[in-house]
């Protein structure tokens, strides 16, 4: 049997060849646009989730290799500032935009591949936390979807990523935050980006109400500015403050601070190891076991917890200036080397050596002053750290617990009697402050607490003491933690 005249085979039923439209050409593949700013934040992001890495030692080799490339991939000083916002100003943002994202997507977040996750936290930053125009923010982070997840994945970037453009920040935050009355610590954490527990131990710390616990985690969010300490001895602040970008430290007389832009390794004192990038919380704290009042001899001094050496660097040219040796304990080997490294040049004489320190090598009453900065969850550092507060947990306070003390009783059997004893540590948790101090002095009867205020002159708004407390929005440092103790007996 024929076919019937007039119907084209495979036509459709009731039409001509005339009338069928004819088919449009297939368009030609695009190949993505690679963004070698944007590229490299992601692989940034990446390095923090996938290796647990700090974003503060990942980016410096990233952009410094961009810097080294020839072509159109190398990096100006603007490539290295966008991609050190967006890297930085992602992880800040994190748990914001995670409910942002939450609401736009529909599946849990948890379901979704921390790849893909990555790069829509990217374009939400770029979205709600910068002034790129929002199509451009969409395409740019489309097209680094398509480079690094694929053109298929690239389409679910695209869909989730027009949802959020869809408002601003404050009109996201109004839809995804619980209201501050039904509960208070959830809102802040959803509005400020930090893990709920956390909001509740800064609180505790704090005290106070609303308004200085939103200032304080404003704060964290905020990129510190870099702060320079020029080693006495070796370099002096007006040698720092004749770089271009420089301005002086507000309660450290060795402090010199970078403005937006300056990088502290085109200084020459930092590049010679006569100055050092040190906070100015960090500072305060050696100065003030420094200037603490003794009664008798003042020449053996002690960091108990030195690594990498910032402090040990500082406390070693001070003990210079009195004729004092320095001995420098930092219990892991790799650690130790960067103390010698921040150490080597010193003026005076030190020990670099490798022990435990809640084991120590030396006699009991051996030294005049000791510092024991102990290893902590680092929440006074979370401006510098955005990816630690999404990193602790409640449970890591347990797991520290055990070494703060016993550095702690440590250093007041090593210091001798009349001898002053320095516990710091970059975390305002009050179970790592007063509560790790309080435990040990009741096992260690014959030691009191002195008055640490007097020994940070001019710094406002230090409490009731005798311990201090710095804090981000209210000393523009680290929050940093200080008892001084004194051995009576």
């Amino acid at each position: 049997m024929s076919d019937t005249p007039g119907t084209p085979r495979g036509g459709s039923r009731g039409t001509s060849p005339s009338s069928r439209r004819p088919r449009r050409p297939a368009k030609p593949y695009r190949r993505p646009q690679k963004d070698p700013v944007r590229i490299l934040a992601f692989e940034a992001l990446r390095a923090v989730e996938e290796r647990d890495a700090y974003a503060n030692l990942v980016l410096p080799p990233l952009l410094r290799k961009a810097r080294e490339k020839e072509g159109p991939e190398k990096f100006d000083g603007r490539d290295a500032a966008l991609a050190t916002e967006l890297v930085y100003g992602t992880l800040r943002r994190q748990g914001t935009y995670d409910a942002v994202l939450s609401a736009c997507v529909d599946r849990p977040l948890r379901e979704v591949d921390p790849p893909v996750l990555d790069v829509l936290s990217l374009g939400a930053h770029q979205l709600l936390g910068t002034r790129i125009p929002s199509h451009a923010a969409v395409s740019a982070t489309v097209e680094l979807a398509r480079v690094v997840l694929g053109d298929g994945r690239a389409k679910f970037v695209n869909a989730v990523l027009r949802k959020v453009a869809q408002d601003d920040l404050d009109g996201w935050i109004a839809r995804v935050a619980p209201p501050y009355e039904d509960d208070p610590e959830d809102h802040l954490a959803v509005v400020h980006s930090h893990p709920r527990w956390v909001v509740s131990a800064l609180w505790d710390s704090l005290g106070g109400g609303r308004e200085g616990i939103e200032r304080l985690l404003a704060a964290d969010n905020e990129r510190p500015e870099v702060t320079l300490v020029a080693r006495p001895g070796r370099a002096t602040t007006e040698e720092l403050l004749a770089e271009e970008a420089a301005v002086a430290g507000r309660w450290s007389p060795y402090a010199v601070r970078l403005s937006e832009g300056g990088e502290p390794g085109a200084v020459p004192a930092v590049r010679e190891g006569r100055a050092g990038v040190q906070d100015e919380g960090s500072q305060l704290v050696a100065l003030a076991l420094a200037d603490a009042p003794l009664d008798g001899p003042d020449a053996k001094w002690l960091d108990g917890c030195a690594g990498p050496g910032g402090k040990a660097a500082l406390l070693g040219a001070l003990a210079a200036q009195r004729g004092a040796v320095l001995v420098a304990s930092e219990k892991q080997p790799h650690r130790a080397g960067l103390v010698a490294k921040a150490l080597a040049g010193n003026p005076g004489p030190y020990q670099v050596v490798a022990a435990d320190g809640t084991r120590p090598a030396w006699r009991p009453g051996t030294f005049d002053r000791v510092l024991v900065d102990v290893p902590c969850t680092g929440l006074g550092a979370l401006r510098r750290r955005p990816e630690a507060r999404w990193r602790r947990r409640p449970e890591d306070l347990d797991g520290f617990a055990p070494l703060q003390r016993g550095l702690l009783r440590m250093a007041l059997e090593s210091v001798r009697v009349g001898g002053v004893v320095g516990y710091a540590t970059c975390s305002p948790h009050l179970a790592e402050t007063r509560a790790v101090v309080a435990d040990v002095l009741k096992q260690v009867p014959d030691a009191d607490l002195i008055d640490a205020r007097p020994l940070l002159p001019g710094v406002p708004e230090l409490g009731e003491g005798p311990d201090v407390q710095l804090w981000p929005h209210l000393h523009g440092t680290d929050a940093m933690y200080l008892a001084l103790i004194r051995r009576t007996a």
